[in-house]
């Protein structure tokens, strides 16, 4: 995600008319609705078979003879045919076929497509490899990119190769080592050579994950420029460094050099991941001083700031910031949604702009599905759920993991565990957030002899097994009150080494406390080395259910002392623990520093503590006028 100081090439890389030889036709047909007549498999094996051996001619009568015998090729046949024409050099014949297939009427998948640049890459024909790829649309994949950045490398057009890479690095398209390769070779003259050294440290930085040598490779850059720059904060960002891609955008500013979008996109996002917003403030003065503020690039990393380090989860700002953008694109869209869905409260509203989405003819990409799903979890709303993934099945994005566990996920929040466990089973690659999300689906829904059996099946995949994994079965054990299970998934995580993780001792807390052993709850508690709101929470609540008022309202203090800034859900605990001992002028006082000292506007269970402390004290006619 970098811009270079290149000159433009003298035409767009990637014209959207159609041509001749462009696959966008208006009349197309699926291969798969061709009646294949009985004589259609030997016919194509009689094809494969003599290209095997080299008979390419001979293989070309066959494809004439499949079809005047009612048993037309399919896109296999095609294809196969396509690569053997290229294997073999032997492009005039590649193009009749590409003719043919014109004729066929065949709706072309990206597998074909991609075979057609190689080939017109392979004989030198850059304007219709060109006009291929242009017209491919959203049917481009990493394979195309990579294709179309060989073609122009192999063909002496390096510098549209080094745009066409960038072009798809801007996109999010991660590339390969022979997309890398083809840029690198576009780079190996005078000219370009100095792009060719950022881009080899980048190939280090995210192929290896040696942050180092791409950093090295920088240092030592007799001349360092904006791209150069840039691209070494955005890899200090996405490798998780963030404190160190804010220094060196400092640096870079020291050195007198002026962020431009993608730098500052790359910044902010530092200052989301560390929460430093403050700094992502300025920052987002400056970029509307310098009229960056609509970029849709710049524009989504502040949607993203403002939803995730706002108090409360409000997601106001972030609202504000899409709604001045001058256009948008599925990237932004997905940004708003998606911190509508993570504020915790706005799912309604999530699912309203996905709808405006798609009516405004943006394609949803699987991010936006993925949210989309998730927010009709959050709804348990399965029927409007059931409608997002229809979409998602018709544009080919429902077997895209995130897809799955999201359809997973609603499910499981839904209470159609059947339906949940059907969506885990026909999903065809499952990853380790696959299993997370069913495993937290049974713990949930007190399903606990599913739930340990999928955490043995988990073990025996290899995939290995998370922080989340053990704490929805922590979930569970704590659910059924099963706190022998709990003390055997205790000692294992204390064997494999589990001991000092956060997520896991909140678990462990919650577990030990809703089966009634508050003692190994704070023990459990009182040797973590670190500490978050939730850690505290948990034990505020644990003393608080089991009449410890005292020690819950201690364990509030010692928080604050700590600096760590308590949410709605510890003021509930406190103020339970005050209405259990009739602690009225303290629980008025904690109510109102609710919003007084903490910023946090009280909602319903908060006030509904407070009634409940005024009735147990026999306070009703102040109870009353509280309610009004």
């Amino acid at each position: 995600m970098i811009t270079l100081s290149l000159p433009s090439p003298a035409q767009s890389l990637l014209p959207l008319s159609s041509k001749t030889l462009n696959p966008s036709c208006q009349n197309i047909i699926s291969s798969s609705d061709s009646l294949k007549n009985p004589n259609f498999e030997p016919l194509k094996n009689r094809l494969i078979h003599q290209l095997d051996v080299g008979h390419l001619r001979h293989a070309l009568s066959t494809l004439d003879l499949m079809t005047q015998q009612n048993a037309p090729p399919d896109l296999t046949t095609y294809s196969i045919l396509l690569k053997s024409c290229i294997r073999f050099r032997n492009f005039q014949l590649g193009k009749l076929v590409h003719r043919k297939l014109i004729q066929s009427r065949l709706e072309l998948d990206s597998v074909v497509l991609n075979t057609l640049i190689s080939l017109y890459s392979k004989c030198g024909d850059t304007e219709n490899a060109r006009s291929i790829f242009g017209g491919m649309g959203n049917r481009r994949d990493l394979v195309s990119w990579s294709a179309m950045v060989s073609c122009f490398a192999n063909n002496s057009m390096e510098l549209q190769a080094i745009w066409t890479f960038l072009d798809m690095l801007e996109l999010g398209f991660y590339p390969n080592e022979y997309c890398f390769t083809a840029v690198i070779r576009a780079c190996s003259n005078a000219k370009y050579s100095w792009i060719g050294e950022i881009i080899y440290g980048s190939m280090f930085a995210k192929t290896s994950g040696d942050l180092g040598s791409a950093y090295k490779v920088f240092e030592k850059m007799p001349e360092r420029n904006l791209v150069t720059w840039t691209l070494m904060i955005t890899r200090f960002t996405q490798l998780g460094c963030a404190r160190d891609a804010i220094d060196l955008f400092l640096d870079m500013e020291l050195s007198g050099y002026a962020p431009d979008r993608f730098t500052y996109s790359s910044v902010l996002s530092a200052c989301t991941e560390l929460g430093l917003l403050a700094l992502g403030n300025q920052l987002h003065s400056r970029v509307i001083r310098f009229g960056l503020a609509l970029d849709v690039c710049v524009g989504c990393s502040l949607v993203n700031m403002h939803a995730k380090c706002a108090a409360d989860g409000l997601v106001d700002d972030s609202r504000k910031v899409f709604d001045q953008m001058s256009a948008h694109n599925v990237m932004s869209w997905t940004t708003i949604i998606t911190a509508y869905v993570q504020s915790g409260e706005c799912n309604k509203e999530a699912i309203e702009l996905f709808c405006r989405m798609i009516s405004g003819q943006i394609q949803p990409n699987q991010f936006s599905f993925s949210s989309a799903l998730k927010a009709c979890g959050n709804l348990t709303d399965p029927c409007i759920g059931e409608q997002v993934y229809g979409y998602a099945v018709k544009l080919g994005l429902a077997s895209v993991n995130c897809v799955g566990n999201s359809l997973i996920s609603m499910y499981a929040k839904s209470g159609r565990m059947e339906d949940a466990r059907k969506a885990f089973d026909i999903l065809f690659e499952k990853n380790l957030v696959s299993y997370n999300s069913i495993v937290d689906g049974y713990a949930k829904n007190v399903k606990s002899e599913e739930t340990f059996l999928l955490f043995n099946e988990i073990a025996d995949t290899g995939i290995g097994i998370d922080a989340f994994t053990f704490s929805s079965l922590l979930s569970g054990a704590a659910r059924i009150g099963a706190m022998g299970k709990g003390e055997q998934i205790h000692g294992w995580l204390l064997k494999e080494g589990y001991k000092s993780n956060q997520c896991i001792c909140n678990a462990l807390i919650s577990m030990y406390s809703r089966c009634g052993n508050i003692e190994a709850a704070f023990q459990v508690f009182d040797q973590m080395e670190d500490r978050n709101v939730i850690s505290w929470t948990s034990m505020i609540t644990g003393f608080s259910k089991h009449g410890f008022a005292a020690r819950a309202l201690e364990m509030f203090r010692k928080m604050l002392e700590t600096g760590t800034r308590p949410n709605e859900i510890t003021f509930v605990a406190v103020l339970s623990a005050c209405s259990h001992v009739g602690m009225i002028s303290k629980g008025r006082k904690h109510f109102n520093s609710m919003y007084e000292v903490h910023g946090i506007v009280p909602r319903m269970e908060p006030y509904a503590c407070m009634v409940d402390l005024l009735g147990r004290s026999r306070l009703l006619v102040e109870a009353m006028e509280f309610i009004n």
